[in-house]
């Protein structure tokens, strides 16, 4: 993250969206926050899912 010289850098979004979408939290018993909102990414691998669902 020193190398990111931009504020509003692309990396920050995907950090974002994998904290949001993919990392399970301990003090959500396991689950995303996406999860705990009724969101739910099916697929083999999720990044892909994601990112097709955002082109549409």
């Amino acid at each position: 993250m020193r190398g990111v010289k931009k504020k509003d850098s692309v990396i920050f979004e995907g950090c974002q969206m994998y904290h949001n979408y993919f990392r399970p939290h301990m003090s959500l018993k396991g689950k995303t926050p996406a999860e705990v909102c009724g969101i739910e990414i099916k697929g083999e691998n999720k990044w892909i899912t994601v990112i097709q669902n955002a082109k549409k």
